[in-house]
């Protein structure tokens, strides 16, 4: 009975750890995509002040 429990809140913890690493990588894939689109719209500023 004891090393159901044990197992059950194992196993349910490495679902969670596993949920949360996903999300983490899903989350900084999108900063880096934003920041991706700050450096577009500097470098397309820069560009249209060269140009002026």
């Amino acid at each position: 009975m004891a090393y159901q429990l044990i197992m059950f809140i194992l196993l349910f913890g490495i679902i969670f750890a596993v949920y949360f690493f996903v999300r983490s990588l899903f989350t900084r894939s999108n900063k880096s995509n934003s920041m991706e689109q700050k450096l577009d719209r500097i470098i397309k500023l820069l560009e249209k002040d060269k140009r002026d």
